[in-house]
């Protein structure tokens, strides 16, 4: 499977997804126009690769800001995890948002009790 890989602009999030290392990185703002859109190539990507993943993933989510769209798509992604973590595999999921962020840290503080997975709230360090 090769690397997902797309640069983010004022609108939409840097996303590295590599499935060979077990490593996925969503950082910067995600107001895209059409969210589903936007994170519907890497999702099914991620249909696919749940169903055969045998590594230790990690998901590092640092989001400046996003709206309400993205946060469903990102809540989808995330999911595809779980899955990965319901079948035994290991997954570590890091929620990054800077101190004064109550909204960010918040908005990972909801996904933890949506999902049946540890998610890492961790202060940036600026």
């Amino acid at each position: 499977m090769e690397i997902y890989r797309t640069e983010g602009t004022p609108k939409t999030p840097t996303i590295i997804f590599d499935p060979d290392k077990g490593t996925m990185e969503i950082k910067g703002r995600s107001i895209p126009e059409d969210s589903i859109g936007f994170y519907k190539k890497l999702m099914d990507m991620l249909d696919d690769y749940t169903q055969t993943c045998k590594i230790p993933v990690q998901v590092d989510v640092m989001l400046e800001y996003f709206n309400t769209a993205s946060s469903v798509c990102v809540l989808e992604i995330l999911k595809r995890f779980e899955t990965i973590h319901q079948r035994g595999g290991k997954v570590i999921i890091n929620w990054h948002y800077e101190e004064d962020d109550d909204y960010m840290r918040e908005t990972g503080d909801d996904f933890q009790t949506l999902l049946n997975i540890p998610i890492n709230l961790k202060v940036i360090e600026v």
